[in-house]
């Protein structure tokens, strides 16, 4: 989720890759949540929202123009508990990862086809006319198909042809998805706070899926009124610059609505997270679902629709809610992943098969931030959501090598213009704070390095592949690194079983790798796509072979950054935060088309000095950036067999 607010509590060079450790292993199977009948969840209508179409306004004018942020001190109408959402960062750190050994270094990207950068924060700023927040970090969201790649972030999306064009302007998701501007910066007035974006072209059908959580608030003052929705924006043909139609899911789950009642403090529970997949039959989207005022975690939420009806644009659709928060042996499933599947491949077995993967380190699933386990979902008879819904969630418990809590990430030290400007008391009180930085000096920080929930899963050759952040033990330094797994499932029984296949962790000497996102082509050869950044050097788009046989390849960089993320979440002067989370993630995408394999990753795509950023239009540094954050994206299309 974007931070966006001095108050909120969000949710929180190359190497060859460390061995992979192939893994197998006896089986823990547990029953999912089930009702009398059999059947998983309950089932209610969700009418079709409206119709829309992407179409890039001009953009606004450079510079600061206060309120930047949702909340806070440039908000004076805020109050703190407007943004509780769950901090991330409150997961336990500290623990030492698995020892792990870095290899030598590749400077050949041989696979790059086509590089580019995607939508940065000048372009989702200045979006809309400029009537948007200043946010971090993007949640990238990525899908490609038909000639067409569309990136999704927080708060814009954009069409790109496949030789990196754009066929669209940068659209702000406010308009897009129907509503007022975040904010209108002549009235003042507020639009509805959208967050957490992913994407998904499905072949089968030729549609594009988008979703988002979108936050209610009072228009006059911004607070949030505890309603909140996962909107999913279909597309209306086969090429996303056409027209798409909306569904609004409400997710508050207080007995209103059609929602059920989880009795969250407050009255209203939040959404979180919200992360998509799909299967011969069905669209599917996860939340982590917490008490939107108060401190508790739920548990996840698993969201199921019709793949058909949604892609026929029907007046109605069903979706069926699947509640996890006792699922696994009383304790609640935490960042349930579904798998998009690769090309046209799904699975029949028993009426047919959705996969999901999960981890349990996390507070939220009562973990204790370190964790051996690895969780397979299994949503059965998913046949059944073109008729009546007759679901069946189950899983099993497999052992695996240790994953902890990674420590943050580093950066190498460079031109930080704004913290420079904050540590400059009359910089910063005429051009950022009004004041001066009472936090003074502020410095370079680490960057956020997630914890360990599960990232992008994805069904290809019979097999299921996700990968999740952890603590690792490179050379004797605690590093941020990753751990992969490669799985056998099979519900062909009717019972669902899986085998650890292969799994292996990614690391490398003197940096950190962050937010590893997955693809994998029919044949069963992939690609993880993720940030690295480390003591020298700057945050960069990285990438690594996968091989379900012989595990990691080489690292390459898809494209090295240029200077240090100088963004506001970095600096206690602008957050109120100590330490101050700079915000990274919170997750990067991959999309299969054919044997290409598209991946996205944020990285930082320039750079300037304190003299550049001061010239006027402050903070624009030639047009590189923003006066409060400089993060990029950058889209790479890898070519496998």
């Amino acid at each position: 989720m974007a931070v966006r607010s001095r108050w909120s509590r969000n949710r929180s060079l190359v190497g060859a890759a460390v061995a992979a450790l192939a893994f197998g292993g006896s089986i823990v199977a547990t029953v999912g949540v089930a009702d009398a009948a059999g059947a998983a969840g309950s089932t209610r209508q969700v009418a079709l929202g409206g119709t829309t179409q992407l179409g890039g306004l001009p953009n606004g004018p450079e510079g600061l123009a206060f309120p930047e942020f949702v909340g806070g001190d440039s908000d004076p109408g805020a109050q703190p508990s407007q943004a509780r959402i769950t901090n991330r960062s409150y997961s336990k750190r500290g623990a030492k990862g698995a020892a792990a050994s870095s290899a030598a270094t590749s400077k050949s990207n041989p696979d790059v086809r086509l590089g580019f950068d995607g939508i940065d924060h000048r372009d989702q700023r200045l979006a809309n006319g400029g009537n948007q927040f200043s946010l971090e970090p993007p949640d990238q969201g990525l899908c490609a198909g038909n000639g067409r790649v569309v990136e999704a972030v927080n708060d814009a999306l954009r069409v790109y042809d496949t030789s990196g064009a754009a066929v669209t302007g940068v659209t702000d998701l406010n308009t897009f998805l129907g509503y007022p501007a975040a904010v209108n910066r002549t009235t003042g007035a507020r639009g509805p706070f959208v967050t957490d974006p992913s994407c998904l072209y499905d072949g089968a059908t030729q549609r594009w899926f988008l979703t988002v959580l979108t936050l209610d608030v009072n228009p006059a003052s911004g607070a949030f009124l505890g309603t909140n929705h996962i909107d999913v924006a279909v597309s209306a043909g086969s090429d996303p610059a056409g027209s798409w139609r909306i569904y609004r899911v409400p997710v508050q789950d207080n007995g209103t609505q059609g929602t059920p009642d989880h009795h969250c403090t407050g009255g209203f529970c939040l959404g979180d997270y919200p992360h998509i997949g799909a299967d011969a039959n069905g669209f599917y989207v996860t939340t982590n679902e917490y008490e939107f005022f108060g401190d508790a975690f739920i548990g996840a939420q698993l969201y199921a629709f019709s793949k058909q009806a949604l892609a026929s644009g029907a007046a109605s659709v069903g979706v069926t809610q699947v509640d996890t928060s006792t699922a696994d042996n009383g304790n609640p499933g935490f960042t349930i992943w579904p798998a998009v599947s690769s090309p046209n491949q799904f699975s029949t077995d028993a009426g047919g098969t959705e996969y999901l993967l999960s981890s349990n380190a996390a507070e939220e699933a009562n973990g204790n931030g370190q964790s051996s386990q690895l969780l397979v979902w299994a949503l059965t008879n998913t046949s059944s959501l073109s008729g009546t819904p007759a679901l069946g969630l189950s899983h099993v418990t497999l052992p695996v090598n240790p994953y902890a809590v990674p420590p943050k990430a580093t950066q190498k030290a460079g031109p930080t213009p704004q913290r420079e400007c904050l540590n400059i008391d009359a910089c910063a009180t005429q051009v950022l704070l009004g004041a001066p930085d009472p936090f003074a000096p502020e410095p370079i920080s680490r960057l956020d390095s997630n914890d360990t929930r599960m990232q992008q899963v994805t069904w290809a050759n019979g097999k299921l592949w996700g990968a999740l952040d952890t603590a690792l033990q490179v050379d004797g330094s605690n590093r941020a690194g990753i751990e992969y797994f490669v799985v056998k499932p099979t519900t062909a029984t009717g019972a669902l079983s899986a085998k650890l296949s292969l799994s292996g962790y990614l690391g490398l000497t003197g940096s950190d790798l962050t937010y590893p996102a997955i693809g994998v082509t029919p044949s069963g050869r992939g690609v993880m796509a993720f940030t690295l950044t480390g003591d020298d050097r700057f945050p960069s788009a990285g990438y690594a072979s996968l091989d379900g046989l012989t595990g990691a390849g080489a690292v390459h960089v898809a494209a090295a950054g240029l200077g240090p993320q100088d963004g506001f979440t970095g600096y206690s002067g602008q957050t109120d935060e100590v330490p101050p989370r700079p915000r990274w993630g919170d997750y990067g995408a991959t999309a299969v088309d054919g044997t290409t394999i598209w991946v996205a990753s944020e990285y930082i795509a320039q750079t300037c000095t304190l003299s550049q950023y001061l010239t006027a239009p402050i903070g624009s540094c030639g047009g590189t950036r923003t006066a409060l954050a400089n993060w990029g994206t950058r889209i790479t299309a890898l070519g496998l067999k």
